[in-house]
Parts: C-alpha cells; structure tokens; sequence
C-alpha cells in the first residue's frame, strides 16, 4: 500500500510539472502600447537632426576657414565696352578683391565702346589691389577703339596669335573730323589719356598715342616687340605657363602654379541688358513695338498686338535706359507714327505720311549719342526700318481710299443709283419694289417728260428725300 500510495504521489507531481511547463510556454507577453514606438521613433528624428545639424556646422566652419584666396578669377568679355559688359567688370574685379584672389585674367575680345564705360573699367584696373591679367584671345580677336585702353591699362597685356590692337582714333559726335575745334578737343583728352595709361604700367606712351591720333593698329607680335604688350602665349594654358614667377612693374612676383581657376559667368540680368546694349535691337523693338500698337489701336480691343507691342516697347525702354539717348530723338519717333496713323484715319492725301517719315528719319538718327561706328545704330537698319514702314503705312492708305471711293451699298443712301420696278403708277406720286422692299416714290421733277410711268416699267433712283425716293424713268 505505502509503494503504491508513493508512486501515485509521484505520478501527481509529474502531471503538475508537465502543465506548468505548458503554461510556461503558452505565455505570451503584450506588444508594447503605440504610444512607446511613437516616442521610440521622435527621439530617433532627434537623433538623426542633431547630427544633420552638427555635420552642417562643421562643413560651414571648415568651409569658413578655408580662404577664397590662393585662386585666380577668369571671365570673357566678347563684344562692345557699354554699360552692361562694364558693370559685368566691375562686378567681377570687386568679387575677385573680397574674395583675396591671386589674380583675375579676362579673355578680351571688342570692336570698341562708349568712352565712359571705358574710363570706369580703366579707373577700376588701375585702382585694383590685385593683379589684373587682360588677354587679347582667340585668334582671330581684337582689342580695337576701347579695347586699346583696357588692354593698356593691366598689370599683365597679353595676345595670343592672329589679333591686333589698335585704332583708338575717337569719332566725334556727327562724325565730324577736320578743323572742328570740338572734334581736336576730343582727340587731345584721349591721346593724354591714353598715353598717361601708358606711362603709369611702363608700355610704349609713343605708340599710345599715335593709336589714338593716327588710328594706328598693329599685329600681336608687333605689339610685343614695340612694348606694348607683356606677353605672348598661344592659349590660357601657355599664359599660366608664362605667368608664373613674372614680376609686376610694382615688384610683386606671381606665383600661380597649381591654383584652381574660377569662371565668373554673367548673370541672366547682365546677359540680357549686353543684348539691350545694342542700339540695333533697341531701335527694331521699339519700332515694332509701335507698330504693333499702331495695329491694335486700328483693331480695337486688347489682343495679339497689345500683347507683342508692350513687351517689345518695355524691353526697348529696358535698352534706352542703358545707352545714352537724345530725348528730342525719342520724341521724332513718337511724332512720326503718330503722323502716319492719323494719315490712315484723316483725307490728306498723304501729306501727314510724308511729315511722319521725315520726322521717323530725323528721330532715328538723332536717337542715340554714340559716335563709335562700332557700336552706333546702323543707317542701313534705320533705312530698312523707316522703308518697310512706309510701305506699310501706303499700302494702309490705299486701301482706305480705294474703299472710300466705293458706292455705299447699304443704308438710303445705297439706294442712289438702284433701279427699281413700279408696284402702283407714278402720278406723280406711287409705289415701286427695288432691292425686294417697296418703298414710296415720286417723278423727278428735272425729267423732262411730265407723263407718269406707269406699272412694271423700270425707273432709276435719283436720291432719297426722308422715306421717299426721287426717281425717273
């Protein structure tokens, strides 16, 4: 009995082990509440912007201290010195000294420019505390009127091959040449400029000079060997090359081997204003801004022309703002369309036409005060212009009197002239059908004949007296 007794006990035991060990493995924890992983995940963001913001700060700070200096700034000037290409320089060159730069090289390539645009460059190369390096490039380029100063006017001149410099003779406004007292005025106060450049970077002051008196102009090579230029280097690579160790006229020794160079491009405003700088665009826009205005002022309503008119007169006036313009030029202009359209509108034969073209044509070439013949407004383009328009404004104006000329069709007075059909005998008074409407009417009492006309005879419509039609047989 106590055996048996024992081993149930024993049996019992196991059972109560077996199913806590079940329990055991039945349990199953709780996934942790969402508001836990929400948590879990912020301070992760946290985690993640904090160190997003810590690696900013370094890269800024190493960015910081690491100078802009020890580089050298290059850009291209391709075309006129004006407005727009100098403040494009001038920006340049400010950039290039707060950044400490090493040096600035330009590639140069100008038929010429405004003598303003050009002594403010000049004064900024002078006054520059670090070197300017001008390289008149590629073959084929010019340093010609404007460019000659510029050129003259670096720390460093340099050609490559196939370029000249040179005619730097001023053209006096008019294109007046001679005896005029004012034209040798001019000529004087740019040969003592030029020559004044000349002595202050050590370059030849004689053929300085005789560029701006006698127009001279001379080969790359010829340039080198007469001193007026420092350099002779066949691509920017060969200037680099050459540039290294020069010595400047002040002592200053460059030392350029290695440094990164920087392009400096115009910005869209300064490449749009250099399009506007050209007095040949400005004047087409602002013709054809006129015009199209002329052509929605005959079509009434704001449409197609209204559209193209304004924008092409505000980027004109975005033009006339940046080149140096005659008001009394600019109101010609005005006057002559006006001319002309009212010509369209008024029966003067063509009077105010002719007035509007002779107006247009004073206006066009007093418009501006550019006496650079490189930069000035072409004559062929103001010919062109002034022609195309008043054969447009002739081919208007006869059309106008041509349909002026028409008989009126509609309306009583298109009845003048109508033959009709009497409906009830004319005696002198009845009724007659023409142009499918019956209408009443009465003999002409100038018609010779005093006998009536009777009905389905044909009469003629003499004129038209309040609803009553004059007519005869």
């Amino acid at each position: 009995m106590g055996e048996q007794k024992a081993e149930s006990l024993n049996h019992g035991a196991k059972l109560v082990d077996a199913e806590w060990r079940n329990s055991r493995t039945r349990v199953r924890f709780p996934p942790p509440p969402p508001v836990l992983s929400m948590m879990k995940k912020k301070r992760l963001y946290k985690s993640a912007l904090a160190m997003l913001l810590f690696f900013m700060v370094v890269v800024s700070l190493w960015a910081s201290s690491t100078p802009e200096g020890r580089a050298i700034y290059y850009f291209a000037v391709d075309g006129t010195i004006n407005p727009a290409s100098k403040d494009f320089i001038l920006r340049v060159i400010d950039k290039a000294t707060d950044a400490q730069a090493e040096m600035v090289i330009f590639h140069l390539n100008t038929p010429g420019g405004l003598v303003a645009a050009t002594r403010a460059i000049v004064s900024a190369q002078l006054t520059s505390p670090i070197p300017i390096v001008v390289f008149v490039s590629p073959a084929g380029a010019q340093a010609a009127s404007a460019g000659v100063f510029i050129t003259m006017a670096a720390d460093v001149a340099a050609m490559s091959p196939g370029t000249n410099i040179g005619a730097a003779h001023p053209v006096p406004l008019g294109g007046a040449e001679g005896e005029d007292v004012m034209a040798k005025k001019v000529v004087n106060d740019i040969a003592a400029w030029a020559k004044s450049i000349a002595e202050q970077r050590g370059r030849n002051v004689e053929w300085a000079e005789q560029a701006v008196r006698e127009n001279t102009s001379i080969t790359a090579s010829e340039a080198l060997t007469l001193g007026v230029v420092d350099l002779f280097a066949t691509d920017k690579n060969d200037l680099l090359a050459q540039l290294e160790g020069y010595t400047l006229s002040d002592g200053r020794i460059l030392q350029v081997a290695g440094l990164p160079l920087r392009e400096i491009r115009p910005t869209w405003r300064e490449r749009l204003f250099n399009y506007l700088a050209d007095p040949n665009i400005v004047y087409i826009l602002l013709m054809l801004g006129m015009l199209a205005l002329t052509w929605e002022f005959m079509q009434p309503g704001i449409g197609f022309g209204a559209a193209v008119g304004g924008s092409m007169l505000l980027l004109a006036f975005f033009g006339l703002q940046i080149l140096p313009i005659n008001i009394t030029g600019l109101a010609l202009l005005g006057l002559g369309i006006v001319l002309i359209v009212l010509d369209i509108f008024t029966p003067t034969d063509g009077i105010l036409t002719v007035g509007g073209v002779v107006a247009l044509l004073f206006g066009s070439f007093a418009l501006f005060d550019i006496p650079d013949p490189a930069i000035a407004l072409s004559w062929w383009n103001i010919l062109a212009t002034v022609g195309t328009l008043t054969l447009v404004s002739v081919f208007v104006i006869g059309k106008s009197v041509a349909i002026q000329k028409k008989a009126v069709v509609t309306g009583p007075s298109g009845m003048v002239g109508a033959v009709g059909v009497v409906r009830a005998d004319l005696d002198p008074v009845g009724m007659i059908l023409v142009k499918g409407e019956l209408w009443k009417a009465e003999i002409d009492m100038s018609d010779p004949s005093d006998e009536p006309i009777r009905k389905n005879e044909r009469v003629e419509i003499k004129r038209v007296e309040g609803s009553k039609l004059i007519v005869r047989r």
